[in-house]
């Protein structure tokens, strides 16, 4: 009896992170995109004589809700521009490193997807 207690509370914590983890993506998805395709073009009419932004923090005032360039893991968003973006992106790319922290792996949360 107590394994069977053990395994339902493991199987309990590893579905409830597992929530967890597709609520925070939820959250990052739009954020990405927020600040590629709406808070970048406002920024870019008002810098018309600049192709990217100093950073990321410098879209915040573009977005009501945004304070801070946190993604839900904690850590910053980051941003491409220039010659830096993926192939057919225009403009901005904006992504978050997901729960695991590093850049090009499967949990990426990217605006250009």
């Amino acid at each position: 009896m107590r394994l069977r207690t053990l395994v339902l509370a493991a199987v309990a914590t590893a579905c409830a992170k597992g929530s967890e983890d597709r609520s925070m993506t939820t959250s990052a998805r739009p954020t990405v995109r927020k600040y590629a395709y709406e808070a970048y073009p406002m920024w870019a009419v008002r810098n018309p004589a600049t192709v990217c932004p100093p950073n990321l923090a410098a879209l915040n005032e573009y977005l009501p809700d945004r304070t801070d360039i946190k993604d839900p893991w904690g850590h910053d968003y980051r941003m491409l521009c220039g010659d830096a973006v993926p192939p057919g992106v225009k403009g901005l790319a904006v992504f978050s490193v997901g729960p695991d922290g590093l850049p090009n792996t499967a949990d990426d949360i990217n605006s250009w997807d």
